[in-house]
């Protein structure tokens, strides 16, 4: 089974998606967790030139492409041939983001966007995604929490990160059997508990 975490920055995903990780490997399951854009020695080095700073003139498509590049590589290179092997494969973000963060975020053209992420994965669509919502204002006092200086994509602005959640609730308009929206603000466990419920029903 292939699911996905969105969401974000700082809405707690990634916990999520490592909690459930631990749980599913707990009772015995097999599972691989990747995290995007990463996962391979090729993803890893375009995801280094995505966040480095000095890049702030990056345009907006060479930011597409470059994800969509790095995602192709996860998915032929450990994606499909986790699932071809029968694995769980836990990923944190996955085209959904590029929806969102280059297609929303950015305003580029939402056909293009989703032609490209068609072509970058091959088709492939999870299962399920778990999207995670939090107040954008909610991003700021989390990454302060955090002691952590933003990132080149954490240094896009507010409004950009606005636009980002607004494509993220459009996305489980669309899809909302795939998508599930889930409260970031509620406590970590009671969101685990909810994912574990969801999705103990999909696999009965």
């Amino acid at each position: 089974m292939f699911i996905t975490f969105e969401g974000i920055d700082y809405s707690g995903k990634s916990t999520q998606a490592k909690l459930l990780v631990e749980r599913l490997e707990r009772q015995g399951d097999d599972v691989v967790f990747l995290r995007e854009p990463g996962g391979t020695a090729v993803s890893e080095k375009i995801r280094a030139i995505l966040l480095d700073k000095a890049h702030l003139d990056m345009t907006d498509f060479a930011e597409l492409l470059l994800f969509s590049a790095a995602r192709s590589q996860l998915v032929q290179e450990i994606i499909r041939p986790a699932l071809a092997a029968g694995k769980f494969v836990i990923c944190d973000r996955f085209y959904d983001s590029t929806t969102a963060y280059q297609g929303y975020g950015r305003g580029l053209n939402l056909d293009h966007v989703r032609l490209i992420n068609k072509l970058a994965t091959g088709g492939l669509i999870p299962e399920l995604t778990f999207i995670v919502e939090i107040p954008v204002k909610e991003v700021v006092a989390r990454r302060t929490l955090a002691g952590a200086s933003p990132d080149r994509m954490e240094s896009s602005g507010d409004a950009f990160y606005q636009k980002a959640v607004q494509g993220y609730k459009a996305i489980a308009e669309m899809e909302p059997r795939r998508c599930i929206l889930l409260d970031g603000t509620q406590p970590v466990q009671h969101i685990h508990e909810k994912i574990w419920t969801i999705l103990q029903q999909r696999r009965d």
